[in-house]
């Protein structure tokens, strides 16, 4: 949803998605627009520029990784991503990773808003509980040969330790040439006073809705956990909004210290 206000109310675009608008439907969208715009709540329009920046790093990245000769995009709780749906790379195949509940929700709003699955697109329903990841994608047609690359956006503040670092290691062990984009969030003990009041309202509501936050990093933890990639970038929200919002003329930009975007490569 907040991808999609992106695409209505915000000039210019930091991240273009034709699709965001489309997939949500009525069902959804109507809800966006009875919602006015309020510049002055900032945490509301940072969240939304947190979004937008982490789905542009991820698919500037991708770029790289398709230019480099990367024929596999695997979607780590793809959720409703839409880069499947406006795949600019005809040789580029997409795995779609999530729950099957998630992924049926998916498909009811992709056949209710006339959105057609193209051939390149194969869901991979995994129950985490249940399914190993990596046998799920080798039954999906997912080739251990050839490189990949992951994107991995909004989970890792609700995983626990052991499910991070079981994935990252999964990643660690593809081909020469495979990478990750992800992003990621620094503790709350290393945060100003005044983003430490901010992240216990936030991470309040998110506890109600029944995904509490439990897992955080500081670059160098994160750094020592990604000791087997041979090249990183750690960007922070300075670097962010010199890369994606420099010189706006509205309100749209990242602030705070705390939400961070990494790409790693192998």
């Amino acid at each position: 949803m907040r991808r999609a206000a992106h695409q209505l109310f915000d000039r210019p675009l930091v991240f273009e998605d034709p699709m965001a608008v489309p997939i949500l439907g009525a069902r959804y969208l109507e809800e966006i627009r009875r919602t006015p715009l309020h510049p002055d709540r900032a945490a509301s329009t940072s969240l939304r520029a947190a979004i937008v920046a982490r789905s542009r790093y991820a698919e500037d990245n991708l770029r790289s990784a398709v230019s480099a000769g990367v024929g596999q995009y695997v979607l780590l709780g793809a959720g409703l991503d839409t880069f499947a749906y406006r795949n600019p790379y005809p040789s580029l195949r997409v795995f779609e990773i999530d729950h099957p509940a998630t992924q049926t929700w998916k498909r009811e709003l992709l056949a209710e808003n006339k959105i057609n699955i193209p051939m390149s697109l194969t869901y991979v329903p995994v129950d985490f509980e249940q399914q190993s990841l990596a046998e799920q994608l080798s039954q999906s047609g997912f080739d251990f040969k050839r490189p990949a690359f992951f994107a991995w956006l909004g989970v890792i503040p609700y995983l626990t330790l052991s499910a991070f670092q079981e994935t990252i290691l999964f990643i660690a062990a593809q081909t020469a040439g495979s990478g990750v984009v992800f992003d990621y969030a620094q503790p709350r003990e290393v945060l100003p006073a005044v983003e430490q009041r901010e992240f216990d309202s936030l991470a309040a509501r998110v506890k109600l809705a029944g995904e509490p936050f439990q897992l955080f990093f500081t670059p160098k933890q994160m750094a020592h956990e990604l000791s087997a990639f041979r090249a990183t970038e750690d960007i922070g929200a300075e670097q962010i909004t010199a890369r994606y919002f420099a010189e706006r003329t509205d309100n749209l930009r990242m602030r705070g210290t705390a939400g961070r975007l990494l790409c790693a490569w192998l």
